[in-house]
């Protein structure tokens, strides 16, 4: 399994050897005319998960957005929280609480108790929102790029918000994929006008200055952006994004297992980390530039 800890050593490094100038710099735009505030309806049903495609069957139908949460979503959802009391402004960060997760004592397990716990810093400089002490705006640009720098904290606080939750893993994979096994949320090919990843050359990537960056939700849609012409790259239930861009915190918790897991690849993975069954895990208070997620519900 791919672990994160590796990565943030790669960022932090890239961080300090390009400075603040190149964070700042302007963020191409486009708009990809697809509504970030869209459901996808996921019917019951057998589907093929995994690698080797074996039967799962989730028995009853729901829902998944159409694309990751964007920052622009998410900054409305910090202003609310923060009018209703949901969430605390801390000195280094959001925070709300969270009931904790039972303890088994086991190699690497974290203990998480009842408490508060840290949904988005407030002090990283790669987060694309800013707060001047009374109100969240989202950076220039950025507002429909998917959220990052979010904890899983951050990520489940704003799902619940709404009366939603986190998806699980079988129910990510299968609105991922469908029910035929395909290695990718389009079919069983992946180029550079599929999706955002590693030396994928899309506008938003530069590798001679900070690197890469992600690109709007919805971007690889079948238009032509700039230089690059996309694909259609939707998921058979319409989702977008599912591979690459930024890997998706899932809700599973697993007893014993202090770790939560996330799907889908992001901007900075290799080409083979975009496959639908390929997993990576972090501890719930992990952030990073490229990590965000999306909402389920059930009727």
């Amino acid at each position: 399994m791919k672990r994160l800890v590796p990565a943030l050593i790669v960022a932090a490094a890239l961080l300090v050897a390009c400075g603040a100038a190149d964070r700042d710099a302007p963020v191409p735009t486009f708009e990809t005319g697809v509504d970030p505030s869209a459901w996808a309806r996921v019917s019951a049903g057998v589907f093929l998960s995994g690698q080797e495609a074996g039967p799962v069957t989730i028995d009853y139908d729901y829902e998944i957005l159409v694309t990751d949460v964007t920052v622009a979503s998410y900054v409305e959802f910090l202003n609310a929280a923060v009018a209703d009391g949901a969430v605390e402004i801390g000195a280094q960060a959001v925070t709300s609480s969270y009931p904790g997760d039972s303890y088994g004592g086991l190699n690497h397990e974290l203990r998480i108790d009842p408490g508060d716990y840290p949904l988005v810093p407030l002090d990283d400089p790669a987060s694309r929102f800013t707060f001047d002490g009374q109100v969240f705006a989202v950076k220039s640009d950025w507002q429909n790029h998917p959220m990052t720098n979010v904890t899983w904290f951050g990520a489940r606080a704003y799902c619940s918000y709404y009366g939603w939750r986190l998806p699980t893993e079988m129910e990510w994979e299968k609105a991922a994929r469908g029910t035929d096994g395909r290695p990718y949320p389009w079919g069983g090919e992946l180029t550079p006008n599929h999706a955002n990843f590693y030396n994928s050359r899309d506008p938003f990537e530069d590798m001679s200055t900070f690197g890469s960056r992600t690109t709007p939700v919805g971007f690889y849609g079948g238009e032509t952006h700039e230089r690059l012409m996309t694909y259609d790259a939707a998921s058979p239930y319409g989702l977008y994004d599912m591979a690459g861009n930024v890997w998706q915190w899932t809700g599973d918790v697993i007893p014993g297992l202090s770790d939560r897991f996330m799907r889908g690849g992001s901007k900075d993975s290799y080409a083979r980390d975009l496959r639908v069954w390929v997993r990576n895990s972090a501890p719930p208070m992990y952030y990073g530039p490229g990590v965000g997620f999306r909402c389920a519900r059930q009727n």
